[in-house]
Formats: C-alpha cells, sequence, structure tokens
C-alpha cells in the first residue's frame, strides 16, 4: 500500500507507510522537483541537466532529484519508470513481485 505523507511540510510518498520513495515539491512559477531512490540507474539519470544528487547525503544512496519549470518538457514515461524502480527499491520483497514493472525499462 502506498501512502501519501507530509514529514516536512512536502508531500512524500511511502510503501506501507513506513518507507519514503519519492520527495515531491511545486516549484514558483509552475514547475515542480521529485527525488526518487534509483538503486540500478542513479548514474543514467544523473547525466540528465535536470537532475543532481540529492541533498543532505542521500544522493551517496542513490537518491536522484529532479527540477523541471513550467516550460520544460518533462520526460513522463521515464519519470514514471524512475518512479517504479524508486517504489520497488523500497517496498517489501514480496510486494513488489506480486506487481509487474508498467513500462520496460530504458537501460
Amino acid at each position: 500500500m502506498t501512502v501519501e505523507d507530509f514529514p516536512w511540510g512536502y508531500p512524500a510518498f511511502k510503501v506501507d507507510g513506513k518507507k519514503v520513495f519519492c520527495f515531491l515539491s511545486a516549484r514558483e512559477g509552475g514547475g515542480f522537483a521529485c527525488s526518487m531512490k534509483l538503486p540500478y540507474r542513479s548514474e543514467d539519470a544523473l547525466r540528465l541537466p535536470f537532475a543532481e544528487p540529492t541533498g543532505y547525503g542521500l544522493g551517496r544512496s542513490g537518491w536522484v532529484s529532479f527540477t523541471f519549470t513550467a516550460d520544460d518538457n518533462v520526460p513522463a514515461a521515464e519519470l514514471a519508470d524512475w518512479l517504479d524502480e524508486s517504489w520497488r527499491a523500497v517496498a517489501p520483497k514480496t510486494l513488489s513481485k506480486s506487481f509487474p514493472p508498467p513500462f520496460e525499462t530504458t537501460g
């Protein structure tokens, strides 16, 4: 089960109400930012201009932050794929195995 929480005043999404797999925040002017745990593809994601290691030391554990303005062309399919990876990274293995991946991985 996935739940939304607000541990620091921003939306955070948790698996089983315990482990965060996505932080989300609105940006001035209509943009947004999100951070996800990408244990397998963080290096690939970090090559993109809108990505950077997540602060507070989380980047060392594979967390990547993405920032978009309202005018950016957001790569929705990639974000959904990364979101799936992040969810699976923190979900109990039995729960993760019960859901097939929504997309083919991008590499």
